[in-house]
C-alpha cells in the first residue's frame, strides 16, 4: 500500500512543470523549453563584439588580477582582447566560458587557458605544462613549443601547437582534436578515451599506452607502441579528414597524408578484470 501511495504522488520534476513525451514507445523527460534561450548559456555570460578591441598590459599584474580584468573587459562588450607582456605567468586566461578572441603576445607558464569553453586563443610564444587542460570548446593556437601534458583531459575544440610538445600530450583525452606540427614526447595519448591526435613529426616511446578509444595519427617515426596500442589501416575517409583538418588549422597543409600512420586501441584491456592471470601478462 505504501508503494501505491508513492506512485500516486507527483514527482518533484512534475511539480516543477516538467513532463514526459512518448517517442517511439520510449519515454523521454524534457527539462528545457527551446524558447527559453537563457537555459543554453552559462550563467554570467557576456554579449561581446569581436570588432571591439582592447589591449591589456599584465606586466605588473598577478594572474588572478589579470584574469579578473579579462572578465571585466568582456562584461564591457570587448570581444577581442590582446594581452601584452604575459612574461610566462602561470594560469593566465583560465575559466573563460564565453565567446572571445584572446591574443597573448608572448609566452605563458603552466596551466595556461585551462578549463575554457568557447574562446579562440592565439599565443605568439610558447607554453608550459598542461596548456588548455579540460578545454571544452573553442580553438587554441600556440605558435612555438609546448611543455608536457599538452591538452590534458580536453573534451572538445581544437588545440594546435605549431612547434613540438613534451611528454603525455593528450593524457586522459575525452574529445576534441590536438594537432602538433613538430615532435611529441613519450606517452602521447596515454589513457585517452576519445578524440583525435595528429603529430606530423616523430613521437617518443609508449605511444597510446592504455588508450581506451580515440585515434592517433603520426607522420614521423614512432619510438614504441604502448600497452594495447596497435596500428590500423589509414582509410580514404581518414585521408580526406586529415587534409581538411590540417588546412583549417593552418599547419602542415602540404603534408603528404599518405605517410601518416594510424594508431587505435587494440581493446584487449577493455575487459581487463575478466582476463586470466596469464592473459593479463600478455596484455601488459
Amino acid at each position: 500500500m505504501a508503494n501505491l501511495k508513492n506512485l500516486s504522488k507527483k514527482s518533484k520534476s512534475q511539480s516543477m512543470g516538467m513532463h514526459t513525451e512518448v517517442l517511439k514507445g520510449r519515454t523521454q523527460q524534457r527539462f528545457f523549453d527551446s524558447e527559453e534561450s537563457e537555459n543554453f548559456y552559462y550563467f554570467g555570460n557576456y554579449d561581446v563584439d569581436f570588432n571591439k578591441r582592447i589591449e591589456l598590459d599584465v606586466k605588473n599584474m598577478e594572474a588572478p588580477q589579470a584574469n579578473k580584468k579579462i572578465d571585466e573587459l568582456m562584461s564591457q562588450g570587448y570581444g577581442t582582447i590582446v594581452i601584452k607582456n604575459p612574461q610566462g605567468k602561470h594560469s593566465l586566461g583560465v575559466g573563460i566560458l564565453n565567446k572571445l578572441n584572446l591574443i597573448f603576445e608572448g609566452s605563458l607558464g603552466y596551466f595556461g587557458v585551462g578549463s575554457c569553453d568557447g574562446p579562440n586563443v592565439r599565443i605568439t610564444g610558447r607554453v608550459g605544462w598542461s596548456c588548455a587542460q579540460n578545454l571544452m570548446a573553442g580553438k587554441v593556437v600556440v605558435e612555438k613549443n609546448a611543455g608536457s601534458s599538452f591538452g590534458a583531459a580536453i573534451r572538445g575544440g581544437d588545440l594546435i601547437c605549431k612547434g613540438s610538445v613534451g611528454a603525455r600530450t593528450g593524457i586522459d583525452m575525452k574529445g576534441g582534436t590536438i594537432i602538433v606540427g613538430g615532435d611529441a614526447g613519450a606517452f602521447t595519448g596515454f589513457m585517452m578515451q576519445r578524440g583525435r591526435i595528429i603529430v606530423l613529426g616523430d613521437v617518443g616511446i609508449n605511444l597510446g599506452d592504455s588508450m581506451y578509444d580515440g585515434t592517433i595519427f603520426i607522420g614521423g617515426k614512432i619510438g614504441s607502441f604502448g600497452s594495447d596500442a596497435i596500428e590500423a589501416e589509414l582509410t580514404s575517409i581518414d585521408k580526406e579528414w586529415l587534409k581538411r583538418k590540417l588546412k583549417v588549422a593552418e599547419i602542415g597543409e602540404n603534408f603528404d597524408v599518405n605517410k601518416i600512420k594510424k594508431i587505435v586501441a587494440g581493446k584487449k584491456l577493455w575487459n581487463y578484470d575478466n582476463l586470466e592471470p596469464t592473459e593479463k601478462k600478455g596484455a601488459i
